[in-house]
């Protein structure tokens, strides 16, 4: 069983526990997701299913698109509402002229320090593992872009909407935190979804309600990648499965290579002006 899977996670799963029960439904262990969403987190959640799973980090390079809502005037130590409040502070009389302007302050590439309660790794450990144990550790900071920043209806009881569109490794809670310190005052995120990982939105998806009655549907690698297909000859097809280094012989920078019955072989990337190599091989 081989494909791609858009499901809707929500609130109170982890990633796992949906990889798990999806797994149990479909009878694999073969299945990943491309994207961790947080327990309190909603939305988007892409799984790779089989030889899919050599997709995963093609997949996740894509942008993606949350809606969050922002509380101003206290911070926890995991940045959401599921923390212990670590601060306080009075929120001045806010604006939606103000938390407008200061929202296209974060447009563009931005230096971005990662939350305490992450999984990035400080030498060799967890950034949530030193937290937990009350060890305090300097924050890794990262380059992340926002591609698109707005406030989404109305401000009330200093409780607000942001949608944003982010690259990869963007922290929406970290941007919450900053756009509060912006504001003059202290911000959690209160909720999260995620409405579109790359191609996949949230009308793509599929609940797990709908994946126990077999209501579903898995797109195949070709349905996914935007990418050139290739059918070559069985001479060609030879070297390919042997993994040979080739004189380039498609347009782009990668290609999806298929054999005279349009079975998928191998994608193939440049690897220089002049020749391709393998990027992932689909042999059984």
């Amino acid at each position: 069983m081989n494909g791609i899977l858009v499901i809707y996670k929500e609130k109170g799963y982890t990633s796992r526990d949906v990889v798990n029960i999806v797994g149990r439904i479909l009878g694999t262990k073969k299945i990943g997701h491309t994207g961790t969403l947080d327990p309190m987190a909603t939305g988007v959640l892409v799984l790779c299913v089989g030889s899919s799973l050599k997709l995963v980090e093609l997949l996740t390079n894509h942008d993606k698109e949350y809606v969050a809502r922002i509380k101003l005037g206290m911070e926890t130590d995991t940045l959401d509402i599921t923390g212990t409040v670590v601060k306080t502070k009075e929120v001045k009389e806010i604006s939606k002229q103000r938390v407008e302007a200061v929202l296209q302050k974060f447009v563009g590439k931005i230096k971005q320090e990662v939350p305490r309660y992450s999984a990035i790794k400080v030498n060799g450990k967890k950034l949530y593992e030193y937290a937990r144990a009350g060890i305090d550790v300097e924050l890794p900071v990262h380059e992340v872009e926002i591609y698109d920043l707005q406030l989404v209806g109305d401000i009330s009881n200093y409780e607000f909407c942001i949608k944003c569109r982010v690259s990869k490794g963007t922290y929406i809670r970290s941007l919450v935190r900053d756009i509060g310190l912006s504001l003059g005052t202290v911000a959690t995120m209160v909720e999260l979804e995620r409405t579109r990982l790359g191609q996949f939105g949230l009308e793509d998806t599929y609940t797990l309600e709908d994946m126990e009655n077999g209501i579903y549907q898995m797109l195949s690698i070709e349905d996914v990648l935007d990418i050139p297909k290739v059918v070559v000859d069985k001479a060609m097809e030879k070297k390919i499965r042997n993994g040979q280094v080739l004189e380039k012989f498609f347009e782009g920078d990668m290609a999806m290579i298929l054999d005279q019955e349009h079975k998928l072989i191998a994608i193939y990337q440049e690897k220089d002006k002049n020749l391709v190599k393998p990027y992932r091989m689909f042999l059984e």
